[in-house]
């Protein structure tokens, strides 16, 4: 059986990439927020931007197909301290399968093997209950709901928040 691994985003992602943030049938009820620029991922990519101190993407794949996009990006909590803020977006056929609960735990492994910070968070709608779930298998705290949060699809949207630290991690 094919375990799922993260690598780096290459030059023949970059369409894929683009349809899952910029096509609504593609992105998903709950990740469609608009088009927006459709050579922003590829202007990122050839800046070598999708990898950098301030966040990053990467390609979660299965046997060598790509299941989806995950990315991180530095946000601040507290005045002189940051966590990492995280996201998922999924191939529509690569949903419901567990592949982006495991795709998370290994960016969380990943994250603190990599940088100093001692917090990832992750935001979904409160709707999103398989987003829910995943995050909770992937090792993820839910920790209360952030009113108004999101705008998306003409609506202001409540969002749930999701913590994972170090501590969390390491044996008892």
């Amino acid at each position: 059986m094919d375990d799922v691994v993260l690598r780096p985003v290459c030059e023949a992602d970059l369409d894929l990439l683009e349809d899952l943030t910029n096509d609504p049938v593609t992105a998903g009820e709950f990740q469609w927020f608009g088009w927006h620029d459709a050579g922003y991922l590829r202007q990122r990519w050839r800046d070598n931007a999708v990898l950098t101190t301030e966040g990053g993407l990467l390609v979660p794949t299965l046997g060598g197909a790509v299941l989806g996009l995950l990315s991180w990006h530095r946000s601040r909590s507290g005045p002189s301290s940051y966590c990492w803020n995280m996201g998922l977006v999924l191939r529509p056929e690569a949903r419901g399968h567990g592949h982006g609960t495991e795709a998370q735990r290994l960016l969380v492994r990943y994250l603190f093997a990599h940088t100093q910070f001692n917090r990832i968070e992750a935001t979904t709608d409160v709707d999103n209950r398989a987003e829910q779930r995943a995050l909770e298998k992937a090792g993820f705290t839910r920790e209360g709901v952030l009113r108004g949060y999101c705008f998306r699809d003409g609506a202001w949207h409540d969002s749930a928040v999701y913590s994972v630290i170090r501590s969390d991690l390491e044996p008892r």
